[in-house]
């Protein structure tokens, strides 16, 4: 990690007052779920936006983790299939969980327990998997979030 932050292949959004970090393996679906959740967000009347499509800048915010977008890709997302896409987006947020699309049948129907995101400079965020292609992604989040709340609370906050 350098001093500007750890340059990450990964998505980062923020809905409503949650930033959420979308990792996983390059044609994992990342930037579709991203995607969704926006759109989710936006119709139930939440703030929405993008921070960066592709790669992701990480970089330690006091006890947080600050996602930021790499210049050149500001405000662009790749729909697989049918191009780059302008979109609202933000220049940094706080990214608060970690989302791994999983693709039905792929793993184990319940996820191992604790399941952590771990960065270079150690800042954990914890990890939430969602099945590729679930009608209303950003409501599956938010209920596993508030489901696990109880057990590590997550500090919501933006930057």
């Amino acid at each position: 990690m350098s001093n500007d932050g750890e340059n990450i292949h990964a998505t980062a959004i923020v809905a409503g007052t949650t930033g959420f970090l979308f990792i996983g393996p390059s044609g994992s679906g990342k930037s579709a779920l991203a995607f969704s959740c926006i759109a989710e967000a936006a119709s139930l009347g939440l703030f929405s936006a993008l921070i960066a499509d592709d790669r992701v800048v990480l970089s330690a915010y006091g006890a947080h983790l600050l996602a930021r977008c790499p210049q050149s890709i500001v405000g662009l997302i790749e729909l697989r299939y049918g191009g780059i896409a302008k979109v609202e987006s933000l220049p940094a947020a706080l990214v608060h969980v970690a989302v791994l699309p999983v693709a039905s049948g792929a793993t184990d129907r319940l996820p191992p327990e604790n399941e952590r995101f771990s960065t270079s400079s150690g800042r954990e965020l914890p990890i939430v998997r969602v099945p590729v292609g679930i009608a209303r992604p950003f409501a599956f989040i938010m209920a596993l979030i508030s489901s696990q709340a109880a057990d590590d609370p997550i500090e919501i906050s933006t930057f």
